[in-house]
């Protein structure tokens, strides 16, 4: 099973192709504010570099916090674009083993179908004024 795995709380992203539970890449960059117009380009940057391209995906693993409600707002949607779009299976983690979590659970034929971020505190919102 050939499955793309992200990570987006923190300025340096992280991306990971994986067969079976076999790293085959792993990415990082400083994506800062520019997440939102580098993360397709390296994920299919990394698909190139192995003759693969995103239909080859067959599952997707991200982090889901906590951490940037920014950053893990674009990953998360993106994760969330690329498993409708394909039609894969998805499953978001936490804790230092998040990609090991995810990897085996979509091992196990597990799908959350959504991946939910977890902020790790309130989301903050301004009330409007008058």
């Amino acid at each position: 099973m050939l499955v793309l795995t992200m990570r987006t709380d923190n300025p340096t992203a992280e991306i990971g192709l994986f067969d079976d539970g076999q790293q085959l890449a792993y990415v990082t960059w400083e994506a800062h504010r520019e997440l939102s117009a580098t993360i397709h380009r390296q994920i299919d940057a990394m698909l190139q570099k192995y003759n693969k391209d995103f239909t080859d995906l067959q599952g997707i693993v991200c982090f889901k916090g906590p951490g940037s409600f920014t950053g893990l707002r674009i990953g998360l949607t993106t994760a969330n674009a690329l498993a409708y779009g394909l039609r894969i299976p998805i499953i978001a983690s936490v804790d230092d083993n998040w990609k090991e979590q995810g990897i085996a659970g979509l091992l196990h034929g597990e799908n959350e179908s959504i991946a939910l971020p977890l902020y790790g505190a309130p989301v903050h919102i301004t009330q409007p004024r008058r």
